[in-house]
């Protein structure tokens, strides 16, 4: 099981070429890909057009979706920005972070093109896809 970040998300939407876009374009027929809900309102809510806001949402409903939050991880959450904030690091963005925690939690690895993802993984036991 793998879990996609928004970032490779928009990036393979939009038609970018990179090394994590190649690897979703492997993993969607090798692996099991996770959509997370908040992975899933960020990659919607980025689309101007109807079209593609609708061609996106089809594409992505064949995938599980899995809930990344409640009581539990957020409070795990909170404890994990605050162990990385004591290291000298802050996660800017709350979404990374409960996302990293989540992954952590869960045993699962993360494909992404975010070095704060890569930054949390030096301190705390982020499992991410290297290149």
């Amino acid at each position: 099981m793998i879990l996609v970040d928004t970032s490779v998300w928009i990036d393979y939407f939009n038609g970018v070429q990179c090394w994590q876009t190649d690897s979703l374009d492997s993993l969607l027929s090798e692996e099991l890909v996770l959509v997370g809900d908040i992975i899933l309102a960020e990659i919607l809510q980025g689309f101007d057009k109807d079209s593609d806001y609708n061609r996106a949402k089809k594409a992505l409903e064949p995938f599980d979706c899995i809930d990344l939050a409640g009581k539990g991880l957020a409070i795990k959450t909170a404890a994990n920005f605050r162990f990385l904030r004591s290291k000298g690091f802050t996660v800017l963005k709350t979404v990374d972070i409960l996302i990293g925690t989540w992954c952590i939690e869960a045993g699962v690895e993360l494909l992404h093109n975010d070095k704060d993802f890569d930054r949390i993984a030096l301190h705390l036991p982020l499992k991410v896809i290297q290149k």
